[in-house]
Protein backbone atom coordinates (compact mmCIF):
# COMPACT_ATOMS: atom_id res chain seq x y z
CA UNK A 1 0.00 0.00 0.00
CA UNK A 2 2.71 2.19 0.76
CA UNK A 3 4.38 1.80 -2.07
CA UNK A 4 1.14 2.57 -4.24
CA UNK A 5 0.83 5.90 -2.43
CA UNK A 6 4.14 6.93 -3.05
CA UNK A 7 4.32 6.01 -6.71
CA UNK A 8 0.65 8.06 -7.12
CA UNK A 9 2.15 11.09 -5.86
CA UNK A 10 5.25 10.56 -7.49
CA UNK A 11 3.01 10.26 -10.76
CA UNK A 12 0.94 13.50 -9.93
CA UNK A 13 4.04 15.68 -9.53
CA UNK A 14 5.71 14.21 -12.64
CA UNK A 15 2.38 15.36 -14.86
CA UNK A 16 2.59 18.52 -12.97
CA UNK A 17 6.18 18.87 -13.99
CA UNK A 18 5.81 18.22 -17.27
CA UNK A 19 3.01 21.22 -17.48
CA UNK A 20 5.72 23.54 -15.58
CA UNK A 21 8.07 22.78 -18.66
CA UNK A 22 5.79 23.36 -21.57
CA UNK A 23 5.38 26.97 -22.23
CA UNK A 24 2.35 26.59 -25.18
CA UNK A 25 0.60 25.02 -22.29
CA UNK A 26 1.20 27.98 -20.16
CA UNK A 27 0.45 30.30 -22.71
CA UNK A 28 -2.89 28.38 -23.35
CA UNK A 29 -3.84 28.76 -19.59
CA UNK A 30 -2.97 32.30 -20.00
CA UNK A 31 -4.74 32.97 -23.12
CA UNK A 32 -8.38 31.52 -21.50
CA UNK A 33 -8.10 33.92 -18.56
CA UNK A 34 -8.16 36.66 -21.03
CA UNK A 35 -11.16 34.92 -22.70
CA UNK A 36 -13.07 34.96 -18.88
CA UNK A 37 -11.70 38.11 -18.29
CA UNK A 38 -13.09 39.65 -21.34
CA UNK A 39 -16.45 37.62 -20.68
CA UNK A 40 -16.82 38.90 -17.18
CA UNK A 41 -15.97 42.48 -17.91
CA UNK A 42 -18.30 42.44 -20.68
CA UNK A 43 -21.15 41.16 -18.38
CA UNK A 44 -21.63 37.80 -20.26
CA UNK A 45 -21.37 34.26 -18.65
CA UNK A 46 -19.41 31.18 -18.56
CA UNK A 47 -21.12 28.08 -19.45
CA UNK A 48 -20.12 24.61 -18.54
CA UNK A 49 -20.03 21.18 -18.82
CA UNK A 50 -18.21 17.75 -18.94
CA UNK A 51 -18.87 14.40 -17.93
CA UNK A 52 -18.28 11.90 -14.99
CA UNK A 53 -15.37 13.53 -13.25
CA UNK A 54 -15.39 16.20 -15.59
CA UNK A 55 -19.31 17.36 -14.78
CA UNK A 56 -17.92 17.97 -11.20
CA UNK A 57 -14.92 19.45 -12.38
CA UNK A 58 -17.69 22.03 -13.80
CA UNK A 59 -19.98 22.51 -10.97
CA UNK A 60 -16.54 23.23 -9.26
CA UNK A 61 -15.49 25.47 -11.58
CA UNK A 62 -18.83 27.63 -11.52
CA UNK A 63 -18.62 27.75 -7.80
CA UNK A 64 -15.26 29.11 -7.74
CA UNK A 65 -16.25 31.87 -10.34
CA UNK A 66 -20.22 32.25 -9.13
CA UNK A 67 -18.96 32.48 -5.22
CA UNK A 68 -15.26 33.36 -4.89
CA UNK A 69 -12.28 32.04 -4.96
CA UNK A 70 -9.48 33.49 -2.66
CA UNK A 71 -10.70 36.96 -2.89
CA UNK A 72 -14.14 39.21 -1.51
CA UNK A 73 -15.49 40.35 -4.69
CA UNK A 74 -18.91 40.84 -6.43
CA UNK A 75 -20.43 37.04 -7.67
CA UNK A 76 -19.91 36.59 -11.73
CA UNK A 77 -22.23 34.50 -13.63
CA UNK A 78 -21.54 31.40 -14.45
CA UNK A 79 -23.96 28.44 -15.47
CA UNK A 80 -23.42 24.40 -15.36
CA UNK A 81 -25.13 22.09 -17.76
CA UNK A 82 -24.53 19.32 -16.26
CA UNK A 83 -26.20 20.56 -13.34
CA UNK A 84 -29.94 19.93 -14.14
CA UNK A 85 -31.06 16.46 -13.83
CA UNK A 86 -34.28 17.17 -15.11
CA UNK A 87 -33.62 18.81 -18.20
CA UNK A 88 -30.31 16.41 -19.44
CA UNK A 89 -32.51 13.26 -19.28
CA UNK A 90 -35.35 15.26 -20.84
CA UNK A 91 -32.75 15.92 -24.33
CA UNK A 92 -31.26 12.62 -23.30
CA UNK A 93 -34.56 10.73 -24.30
CA UNK A 94 -36.12 13.29 -26.71
CA UNK A 95 -32.92 14.22 -28.75
CA UNK A 96 -30.06 11.47 -27.53
CA UNK A 97 -27.57 12.18 -24.79
CA UNK A 98 -25.15 13.49 -27.79
CA UNK A 99 -26.99 16.85 -27.46
CA UNK A 100 -27.67 17.26 -23.72
CA UNK A 101 -25.42 20.27 -23.75
CA UNK A 102 -25.68 21.76 -27.70
CA UNK A 103 -29.69 21.65 -27.54
CA UNK A 104 -28.78 24.18 -23.71
CA UNK A 105 -26.52 26.09 -25.36
CA UNK A 106 -29.02 26.85 -27.89
CA UNK A 107 -32.14 27.52 -25.27
CA UNK A 108 -29.14 29.85 -23.06
CA UNK A 109 -26.09 31.27 -25.17
CA UNK A 110 -25.88 34.84 -25.90
CA UNK A 111 -22.99 36.45 -28.14
CA UNK A 112 -20.16 37.29 -25.45
CA UNK A 113 -20.94 33.94 -23.37
CA UNK A 114 -17.94 31.72 -22.95
CA UNK A 115 -18.30 27.76 -23.39
CA UNK A 116 -16.23 25.57 -21.43
CA UNK A 117 -16.00 21.89 -22.04
CA UNK A 118 -14.16 20.01 -20.09
CA UNK A 119 -13.32 16.46 -21.53
CA UNK A 120 -10.46 13.93 -20.41
CA UNK A 121 -10.10 12.17 -23.91
CA UNK A 122 -11.14 15.33 -25.78
CA UNK A 123 -13.57 12.98 -27.59
CA UNK A 124 -16.70 13.23 -25.39
CA UNK A 125 -19.40 13.47 -28.45
CA UNK A 126 -21.90 15.61 -26.37
CA UNK A 127 -19.19 18.14 -25.64
CA UNK A 128 -18.27 18.03 -29.42
CA UNK A 129 -22.02 19.02 -30.46
CA UNK A 130 -22.07 22.15 -27.28
CA UNK A 131 -18.78 23.16 -29.27
CA UNK A 132 -20.02 23.24 -32.47
CA UNK A 133 -23.31 24.77 -31.55
CA UNK A 134 -21.64 27.50 -29.53
CA UNK A 135 -19.49 28.15 -32.81
CA UNK A 136 -22.59 28.37 -34.91
CA UNK A 137 -24.38 30.61 -32.09
CA UNK A 138 -20.79 32.89 -32.39
CA UNK A 139 -19.62 31.93 -29.34
CA UNK A 140 -16.05 31.76 -27.84
CA UNK A 141 -15.09 28.52 -26.55
CA UNK A 142 -13.07 26.81 -24.69
CA UNK A 143 -11.97 23.24 -23.26
CA UNK A 144 -9.97 21.67 -20.68
CA UNK A 145 -8.79 18.30 -22.47
CA UNK A 146 -6.61 15.36 -21.78
CA UNK A 147 -4.46 13.06 -23.91
CA UNK A 148 -3.39 14.61 -27.01
CA UNK A 149 -6.82 17.11 -27.11
CA UNK A 150 -8.14 14.54 -28.95
CA UNK A 151 -11.36 16.21 -32.01
CA UNK A 152 -12.49 18.87 -29.52
CA UNK A 153 -8.54 20.18 -29.71
CA UNK A 154 -9.25 21.95 -32.92
CA UNK A 155 -13.04 22.87 -32.85
CA UNK A 156 -12.27 25.56 -30.07
CA UNK A 157 -10.89 29.08 -29.38
CA UNK A 158 -9.00 27.89 -26.56
CA UNK A 159 -7.92 24.45 -25.74
CA UNK A 160 -5.95 23.73 -22.35
CA UNK A 161 -4.44 20.29 -22.79
CA UNK A 162 -2.68 17.85 -20.20
CA UNK A 163 -1.32 15.86 -22.91
CA UNK A 164 -1.12 12.68 -20.47
CA UNK A 165 -3.44 9.41 -20.97
CA UNK A 166 -4.26 8.59 -17.30
CA UNK A 167 -7.69 9.88 -16.41
CA UNK A 168 -6.86 10.51 -13.05
CA UNK A 169 -3.53 12.51 -13.83
CA UNK A 170 -5.30 14.77 -16.06
CA UNK A 171 -8.38 15.15 -13.54
CA UNK A 172 -6.20 16.56 -11.18
CA UNK A 173 -4.59 19.00 -13.46
CA UNK A 174 -7.98 20.11 -14.94
CA UNK A 175 -8.65 20.95 -10.93
CA UNK A 176 -5.38 22.55 -10.82
CA UNK A 177 -5.76 24.47 -13.65
CA UNK A 178 -9.23 25.68 -12.89
CA UNK A 179 -8.05 26.95 -9.56
CA UNK A 180 -5.17 28.39 -11.44
CA UNK A 181 -7.44 30.26 -14.01
CA UNK A 182 -10.07 31.48 -10.99
CA UNK A 183 -6.77 32.97 -9.23
CA UNK A 184 -5.79 34.98 -12.62
CA UNK A 185 -9.20 36.44 -13.30
CA UNK A 186 -9.55 37.60 -9.48
CA UNK A 187 -5.95 39.50 -9.64
CA UNK A 188 -7.43 41.27 -12.92
CA UNK A 189 -10.47 42.08 -11.86
CA UNK A 190 -10.02 43.17 -8.73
Amino acid sequence: MDNTIIERIQNSIDVKKQLLNDQLFIESVVGLSKAIVHCIQSGHRLLICGNGGSASDALHFAAEIVGRFQKERTPWPAIVLNSDVAIMTAIANDYGYENIYARQVTAQAKVGDLFIGISTSGNSVNVIQATAEAKKLGIATAALLGRDGGKIKTLVDYPVIVTNDITARIQECHIMIIHILCELVEKELQ
